[in-house]
């Protein structure tokens, strides 16, 4: 069975960090492209990284500088490190592959 599953969301006060991974079954990351999303409330979903083969390859402007993309291909694994988290980046985060593969989120809270 294809599929992603994500894990590593949770409460944090702004300025913290935390660190989402996204696990694949089914496929290899090596080969495929991976993305991070986020929908906050009442908003639409957003690209918030990319990653190839070659690396990451895009961030939106807004976590630039503050968040990293990575994959660890023995785990088959795909990281988003959030650093100097601010209200703004609450949302829930998804990663996505092979363009239709979705995991079902995990909730990141930024509030004091």
């Amino acid at each position: 069975q294809v599929q992603v599953v994500e894990s590593g969301g949770g409460l944090v006060q702004p300025g913290g960090s935390l660190t989402l991974s996204c696990a694949a079954s089914g496929f290899r990351f090596s080969n495929q492209a991976a993305n991070w999303y986020r929908q906050a409330p009442g908003k639409q979903r957003e690209l918030v990284a990319t990653i190839d083969w070659s690396g990451p390859t895009y961030w939106i402007d807004s976590v630039k500088g503050r968040f990293t993309i990575s994959r660890d291909n023995a785990k088959n694994s795909v990281y988003l490190q959030l650093d100097s988290l601010k209200p703004e980046d609450t949302a829930v985060y998804y990663c996505n592959s092979l363009e239709t593969v979705w995991g079902q989120g995990t909730q990141v809270t930024v509030s004091s």
